[in-house]
């Protein structure tokens, strides 16, 4: 965005941010602060959820970036635009400095699944308790529960920290590949990493949650190798790896069913591209799910013990590989007993249930920032909300409150861990 138009645009942030009446005070009790804020939270969802951000629309999530560089300086951030190793979006980081000791950072990503022109058949509504958008609770929820939950924390004067880092990514959706590393270098130098992925909707879970396991991600490759002929005159002479490419799909389609910490599903298959040749070549693909690096070597050796026992085309050579992507995210005792602050936390909310979600096949960027072990990292503190990656997607508006109130509650529970620790 050039000239006036990014002006206009940093004006109207500007105006969101600040224009609405309901703005906490210093005066207000948490909880009451957390009310103030929900019809703010909305206008943020509102705005957010108007900038179609997918992943590969580089205009979108450059617009997402503008966006909250703008409501963190807006906090009193300084922010750092740090280069996507891949291409995309900035990533853009925000500091804050405190007096205190702790150290914590906060995440959450930008970009969404969705095709551009997603608005034209999803419209932002409301209906009752819900509030429908593309990316509104993956994770645009997030993001406006980070933003708001600083802007409670500045108004109540609390600077209990030694740093407080905020990181928003544009490439989570894809894998965070241009964004992970820089995940993994952040969280190594923090005491907490809280992650705001959503939390399921209670429409669905029965209440709303935060998560303490999410599995790594890995892509599997099935390579055939055959021997092109003319598919009229000769097709004899052939041996077709599309064919045995087939085979070897059904033969490991349920290669990982009986084990508990990987799935593999195949996805995509390409081979051939003329009509009239036996195609000499054919490769597939699988989404991999593992909780540990142990079971991915597990898998890849049933695969490649699978495809070795039997052929349906003679003298086609087939091969497996796995190229591993997102590390898996474990929150371990570190991360478990922040879980447990967390539900204490939210009991005093007229005895409000938090659930402690075991695990999930879903990838998350917890598993970048908690890599190296060293800080206690929690996930799933984003708004409650369903219908992600599909048609409908929502939050429910009356997890906004206790959200906020949560995020708020742990950063001045952890200020005070950490000053008393030191």
């Amino acid at each position: 965005m050039q000239g006036i138009q990014r002006v206009l645009w940093l004006g109207l942030v500007a105006l969101l941010v600040n224009g609405c009446s309901d703005s906490p005070t210093s005066s207000d009790s948490l909880e009451e602060a957390a009310h103030k804020q929900q019809a703010a939270v909305m206008q943020s969802l509102e705005a957010m959820v108007q900038i179609e951000s997918g992943s590969d629309d580089r205009e979108g999530v450059a617009r997402m970036a503008d966006y909250v560089e703008s409501r963190l300086r807006t906090l009193g951030a300084s922010v750092t635009r740090i280069k996507s190793t891949t291409g995309s979006a900035d990533i853009i980081k925000g500091t804050l400095s405190g007096e205190g000791k702790l150290r914590v950072m906060l995440i959450a990503h930008t970009d969404t699944v969705y095709a551009k022109g997603i608005l034209k058949t999803e419209p932002l509504h409301r209906d009752g308790n819900r509030l429908y958008g593309p990316g509104i609770a993956d994770d645009k929820g997030g993001v406006a529960v980070i933003l708001h939950t600083l802007a409670i924390l500045k108004a109540q004067g609390w600077n209990n920290y030694d740093r407080i880092t905020v990181l928003f990514n544009p490439d989570e959706e894809v894998g965070s590949a241009g964004s992970g590393e820089v995940i993994a270098r952040e969280g190594a130098e923090q005491d907490v990493v809280l992650s705001f992925e959503p939390s399921p909707a209670k429409a669905v879970a029965g209440a709303e949650g935060v998560l303490l396991g999410a599995a790594g991600t890995a892509q599997a490759f099935l390579t055939v190798e055959g021997r092109a002929a003319h598919a009229g005159s000769a097709p004899e002479q052939g041996r077709n790896a599309l064919l045995e490419l087939a085979y070897q799909l059904l033969q490991t389609e349920k290669v990982a069913d009986d084990m508990k910490d990987a799935q593999l599903n195949w996805t995509t298959a390409e081979a051939g591209s003329k009509r009239n040749q036996i195609p000499a070549h054919a490769q597939a693909g699988g989404d991999v799910r593992i909780f540990s690096e142990e079971a991915g070597q597990r898998l890849l050796k049933a695969l490649q013990k699978t495809v070795s026992e039997s052929k349906q085309v003679a003298d086609t050579t087939t091969r497996v590989r796995l190229e591993p992507g997102r590390p898996p995210y474990v929150a371990g005792p570190k991360g478990e007993a922040l879980a447990h602050k967390a539900q204490a936390i939210y009991k005093e909310l007229d005895n409000r249930k938090l659930l402690l979600i075991p695990h999930t096949f879903g990838g998350t960027d917890a598993g970048y920032a908690g890599r190296s072990g060293k800080p206690a990292v929690l996930e799933s503190l984003g708004l409650a909300g369903w219908g992600y990656h599909a048609r409908n997607e929502y939050i429910e508006i009356d997890s906004i409150v206790p959200r906020l109130y949560l995020a708020s509650r742990l950063l001045i529970e952890l200020g005070k861990d950490y000053s008393e620790a030191r």
